[in-house]
């Protein structure tokens, strides 16, 4: 596949646009106290156990900082709690006041990314937040003295947009007897060596995909001692494919002659490549950024994901015997359907047989189809149905000679993904609603046969989005918007078990002058559960109007695992 080079331009996209399609927007300043904003996750600060340390990493304001460079401080790990750490949690706090729109930004640490994140819109008062991500399986770089620390937010200050991003990142280091907890719901060891596969970092070091044909990769060399591989994988869609399931075919645009380059259908599938053969996959959780559909919806409460970005786990141990031969390798990472514009890269993640300098694998067997896509549509004018239907099943096998004996991974996983958007009422009222399903089996044995371990990952994530239009002769129009949003993950790594479910429901109006909202009024519910064989909690809340009307948490569970 072609190496694409890749930039970033974070002003939005503003593309002409029938006004019944998802869109960005900026809502009305609102005075008022200076106000927290947050997303709904566990465990809460309030139940954080105290750190060995804490060590405070990054602080920058970022202001006009579009086309710059991204910020880049030197990191050193604390000098008082040393490694090895049982458990290390990023925080990351973040002040704003004025008029702004939302912004993407990420972490990285020697170019391997700690976290992706995007910005709430201020309001003339100001706003805060805190985002907090447990970091432990970043180890090994945490570790080390010879790295930089970069963090990318590009900004826009001007006489409009105002608003300066405040920033403050610590890292939250516990001792090894401190607290225990299983890493992403996996109960294994950091990784020895993690190695990015990213962009040179002049630019922030993700790939900026434009287009199907335009595939991103970094040619590099593996220790021949490796005997594990995990390709984290972090992935955000912005611009034209902001809201990719909600994007109609070419067809329709060219025969209503619709200005929009939102197109190319409703289904968008991330892969990765090594010397161009794919090796892994995913579609991505629909995360809904602060000014996305109805920005009022998302005031103080944001969207699922908003600011703790899901990254993608990929286990390549299948594909070792491919690159265990102390030569270079191509790593890509493409977009299926893709258009202007994704952000990409990845983290590849390495256990090392330490009694071993050379291990020797064995060439994958892999049942891997191309996936199965079916689309349908019909249309006249304005109006019309479109349905996408996806599905993929692939098992891949692969063996590891190492000091400890033989070990086999398999890894079997599939996905099923429906998209079906209406048009009706000559185009003013939109019905998009998306299922995805996926599985995922990952089990090692060893040469006797006996099982080393097995992960079993299930994902769902439904999404309903309807919306009206209702247009004025001064140019303003009413975009009325009801929005379901729900992610259901269920993981279990040996003797844990971890699942949660976390759904939003918005509903509200807002009357829109090209991107800006006059006034509207917008109600957001949030129902969160998480539980392990250990711990219970769950957290409802409602926000009505910018404010929260109800907050209920409890730590006591109806249904255990």
């Amino acid at each position: 596949m072609a190496t694409f080079l890749c930039f970033l331009l974070l002003i939005p996209l503003l593309t002409p646009l029938s006004h019944s399609e998802p869109d960005r927007f900026m809502r009305p300043l609102r005075s008022g106290g200076h106000r927290e904003y947050f997303e709904v996750s566990y465990p809460p600060s309030s139940h954080e156990p105290t750190p060995s340390c804490s060590h405070r990493v990054l602080e920058h304001s970022f202001a006009h900082t579009i086309d710059s460079p991204p910020y880049t401080t030197p990191y050193i790990p604390p000098s008082r709690c040393s490694a090895p750490w049982s458990r290390v949690v990023l925080r990351l706090h973040a002040r704003c006041k004025g008029e702004q729109y939302d912004r993407i930004a990420a972490i990285w640490l020697g170019g391997a990314e700690l976290l992706r994140t995007s910005t709430a819109e201020p309001t003339d008062s100001g706003i805060f937040w805190n985002v907090r991500k447990d970091v432990t399986r970043y180890s090994s770089l945490l570790a080390r003295s010879d790295l930089d620390l970069t963090m990318m937010l590009e900004n826009v200050v001007n006489r409009d947009f105002t608003g300066v991003y405040h920033v403050t990142v610590t890292l939250l280091f516990y001792n090894q007897y401190a607290v225990r907890a299983p890493l992403g719901g996996v109960t294994e060891s950091p990784a020895d060596l993690i190695i990015p596969i990213s962009d040179d970092g002049r630019r922030g070091f993700w790939f900026k995909v434009e287009e199907e044909k335009g595939s991103c990769s970094r040619t590099i060399r593996i220790p021949r001692n490796t005997y594990r591989a995990v390709l984290e994988l972090y992935v955000s869609f912005h611009g034209n494919d902001e809201f990719w399931y909600s994007n109609p075919p070419n067809s329709y645009i060219t025969a209503n002659g619709l200005a929009t380059e939102r197109g190319n259908g409703a289904y968008r599938e991330v892969y990765v490549t090594i010397d161009g053969q794919v090796v892994g996959w995913e579609i991505p959780f629909p995360v809904i950024f602060a000014g996305g559909i109805n920005p009022l919806f998302w005031e103080p409460m944001v969207a699922i994901g908003a600011f703790d970005l899901p990254s993608y786990d990929m286990d390549l141990t299948p594909f070792l015997g491919k690159v265990l031969d102390g030569k270079k390798h191509v790593f890509g990472i493409g977009v299926v359907k893709g258009i202007s514009y994704w952000l990409v890269n990845a983290n590849l993640h390495l256990w090392l047989d330490h009694e071993s300098s050379v291990v020797h694998a064995s060439p994958a067997v892999h049942h891997s189809p191309e996936t199965s896509i079916e689309r349908q549509e019909e249309f006249t004018g304005l109006d019309g149905a479109f349905d996408v239907d996806a599905e993929k099943e692939t098992q891949v096998t692969g063996w590891v000679m190492t000091s400890a004996g033989n070990i086999t991974t398999t890894v079997t996983q599939g996905f099923s993904f429906k998209n079906f958007i209406k048009f009706q009422h000559n185009g003013t009222y939109k019905t998009v609603k998306q299922k995805f399903k996926a599985k995922k089996k990952v089990k090692m044995i060893d040469g006797r046969g006996e099982s080393i371990t097995r992960l079993k990952v299930r994902r769902r994530y439904p999404l309903r989005v309807v919306t009206s239009t209702k247009p004025f002769r001064d140019g303003t129009y009413r975009l009325v918007t009801d929005l379901s949003h729900i992610l259901r993950e269920k993981y279990v790594s040996g003797c844990f078990v971890k699942s949660i479910d976390n759904a939003q429901n918005s509903k509200g109006w807002m009357e829109v002058k090209g991107h800006s909202v006059f006034s509207g009024q917008a109600s957001t519910t949030q129902n969160y559960s998480y539980v392990d064989r250990f711990t219970c909690y769950a957290r409802s809340v409602a926000a009505a109007n910018g404010r929260i009307v109800a907050d209920n948490s409890t730590f006591v569970c109806e249904n255990s695992l």
